[in-house]
């Protein structure tokens, strides 16, 4: 699944060509995605000017004239920048054409993606209201995230992988946030002290940073806006790793199985 890094990727991609431009047609060609595509959305944002291009989690918001578009790649979406005129593919889902000519089309083999469109505040949204946290935001901080880890006897990873406390990590991250903070996976969240916790929250910002400057991590059907992989796939350090050296200590990563995702770490550096 695109995630955070992802997301941030694909919005500044289109930022530029899609700020200020006005929206010639949305053009739907399969209503049926994660939720179905109101029949009434291509009235609703005809002729309405693209006002911002903004990202809350994992979903891309375009600010019109007069209320919002919500887009979510879901596990397999992609959203390109594309002259109108080019050929649409077999799993092309919709366009959302501006008249500048070129076309911000949606393909999404799997069809987990969503569209919505509201004119109230979209942080309101039932999709958005109840999101906690990012890593970027200021309040994700060393005492936020020690305070929510007290008490809990979960594992570290499971905790940043909960999206009722902390937003956008995703499971490529966890992994590589608790290698460079020299956590192992498996500790109980509530054993972390003060100072593992702003370890943790630095490394967090730093992996996603990493990864928004490589364009993302293409590990199956991620690509950009300008159709290329992202490249920070070839810079992980313990991600889809398991049995090779560490990059680090030249010991072998390990997987294991978390809340049925898996997990990758070096069990000599996160010791």
């Amino acid at each position: 699944m695109p995630e955070l890094p992802e997301v941030e990727t694909t919005r500044r991609g289109i930022e530029r060509a899609a700020r200020g431009r006005r929206i010639a047609e949305l053009r739907i060609y399969e209503h049926r995605l994660r939720w179905p595509i109101e029949a009434a959305m291509p009235a609703q944002v005809i002729d309405q000017q693209i006002a911002a291009v903004e990202r809350r989690a994992k979903y891309l918001l375009l600010r019109l004239s007069r209320g919002t578009l919500i887009l979510h790649l879901g596990m397999s979406g992609s959203l390109r920048l594309l002259p109108r005129e080019t050929e649409r593919l077999k799993h092309d889902q919709f366009d959302l054409f501006l008249d500048s000519g070129m076309s911000l089309r949606f393909n999404d083999p799997r069809r987990f993606g969503s569209l919505h469109f509201t004119i109230e505040d979209p942080a309101q949204h039932k999709l958005l209201r109840s999101l906690a946290p990012e890593p970027f935001d200021r309040e994700f901080n060393t005492d936020y995230l020690y305070r929510i880890t007290r008490g809990r006897r979960a594992a570290i990873k499971q905790v940043l992988m909960n999206g009722r406390l902390v937003t956008g990590v995703g499971n490529i991250y966890a992994s590589e946030a608790l290698f460079r903070a020299r956590i192992n996976p498996r500790r109980s969240a509530r054993r972390l002290t003060r100072t593992e916790c702003a370890r943790l929250v630095r490394a967090i910002r730093a992996a996603l940073q990493a990864a928004i400057k490589a364009g993302g991590t293409t590990l199956r059907d991620y690509v950009g806006t300008d159709g290329n992989p992202g490249y920070f796939r070839q810079k992980l350090f313990v991600y889809e790793r398991d049995g090779k050296p560490c990059r680090v200590c030249d010991n072998l990563t390990r997987k294991i199985t978390q809340g049925q995702r898996s997990t990758y770490f070096c069990p000599n550096c996160q010791h």
